[in-house]
């Protein structure tokens, strides 16, 4: 997967905005106001990431099995974020699904309403 292909798979996300709150060298995407990915659009080490949001006990499982997933950067030591480097060993279809899942983990925290809300949205 190259970055034009990850930028548009992340903005092809039902109710998905791009923006660049932390600056134009990232773009961050948001359902319901709330971020799912940001990719820094300069690569760290020559590579291309993107950074997600993942159920812990999935996290741990990634990062145990795949080179190109590590700690979220920027999130510190937060098992709650992943970055995903999209020229490793992470194969396309994991990293739309990783994509998905993010998407999912971040409606799970929304209110009963906005989940509501959004569904709705996407219909």
């Amino acid at each position: 997967m190259n970055i034009e292909e990850l930028r548009e798979y992340c903005f092809s996300v039902k109710g998905a905005e791009e923006c660049t709150p932390f600056g134009e060298d990232v773009l961050v995407y948001k359902i319901m106001n709330k971020m799912f990915v940001f990719i820094p659009l300069i690569p760290k080490d020559n590579e291309f990431f993107a950074v997600m949001k993942c159920n812990p006990e999935k996290t741990v499982e990634l990062r145990e099995k795949y080179e190109g997933v590590t700690k979220g950067y920027y999130a510190g030591d937060n098992l709650l974020w992943n970055s995903v480097y999209i020229q490793k060993d992470v194969p396309d279809v994991l990293i739309k699904e990783l994509i998905d899942h993010s998407v999912e983990e971040v409606v799970k925290k929304l209110s009963k309403k906005q989940q509501q809300e959004y569904y709705e949205s996407i219909k």
